[in-house]
């Protein structure tokens, strides 16, 4: 097979990384993050961090949420000036597992330089008729900062410090594809995806919560936010050969779209890939959420 084509191969970049390279970083006693080696070097010559043997350690004055929330703000400012980078303004908790008191909150942009468990939840939107499924696809707007222009899933966002993944599910589905209330409400939970990879300056280690939207053949998603060029309905065929022949996709949305084809038996026993990718995905969904 072409190394340039396949399904395997985007879990295998998207599931890329080597802890041995990175100093774990401790918020109140806790390993809660990954910081890569260079930054953990600078970081451990500030006041806010103190190298130990166990890590690169916040130091907060006194130990709770407030102090510990601005000193990771001083610290993620001067981080974002050195990587000639800005900070998003969309603040996440920092924790272990979701559902947990947050011990401190964190610019978005800094989740993946400090390698904090970032979460989001994702959507896929489709369409079964006679000859199948469908699936509504977004094409991400040329300003976005990660991945312009790349196809999407109908729905998909980070979740913020203070909401509920049902909240957040609905929120982002009015404002990505001004799906009503009432018809986001009858998404099914299908799992998570939990996977860390190395890129944006350090670890992104993030779990995505994964739900299925059967949609009515007279439904059109409709963009509210900007944040969408597009909306395209695709048979659920031409979205595989485009997750399997390119790199259009986001590069999180071919985990979510591999476990639906997966899920829905698209992809089914007789595919080449069909063992290599259950044995690929198995861990991403049995990680803990």
């Amino acid at each position: 097979m072409n190394p340039s084509q396949g399904f395997l191969r985007h879990i295998t970049a998207c599931t890329r990384h080597d802890l041995s390279r990175f100093t774990p970083l401790r918020i109140g006693g806790q390993d809660m993050g990954w910081i890569a080696p260079e930054l953990a070097d600078l970081l451990s010559m500030t006041k806010w961090f103190t190298r130990q043997p166990q890590g690169v350690e916040l130091q907060a004055y006194p130990e709770d949420f407030h102090h510990r929330s601005a000193t990771l703000a001083v610290a993620a400012l001067w981080v974002a000036e050195c990587f000639s980078s800005r900070l998003r303004g969309e603040m996440y908790p920092v924790i272990k597992n979701w559902g947990d008191t947050p011990l401190a909150e964190i610019d978005r942009a800094a989740v993946p330089w400090f390698g904090v468990r970032g979460y989001g939840v994702h959507v896929n939107g489709f369409v079964r008729r006679d000859d199948g499924l469908y699936m509504w696809i977004a094409e991400r707007a040329a300003d976005r900062l990660v991945d312009p222009g790349k196809l999407d899933n109908m729905i998909g966002g980070g979740l913020p410090i203070g909401l509920t993944v049902e909240e957040n599910l609905a929120k982002e589905a009015w404002e990505e594809a001004a799906v009503p209330a009432k018809l986001a409400a009858t998404a099914i939970a299908v799992g998570s995806l939990s996977y860390k990879v190395e890129m944006m300056g350090g670890l992104r280690n993030d779990t995505l919560f994964v739900y299925d939207l059967e949609l009515p053949e007279d439904f059109t998603p409709r963009n509210t936010d900007g944040e969408v060029e597009r909306f395209t309905l695709m048979p659920l065929a031409d979205v595989a050969a485009i997750i399997h022949d390119t790199d259009r996709f986001k590069f999180n949305c071919n985990l979510v779209l591999i476990d639906f084809m997966l899920r829905h038996n698209f992809i089914g026993p007789d595919h080449p890939e069909y063992a290599a990718l259950i044995a690929a995905l198995k861990p991403l969904r049995e990680q803990q959420a």
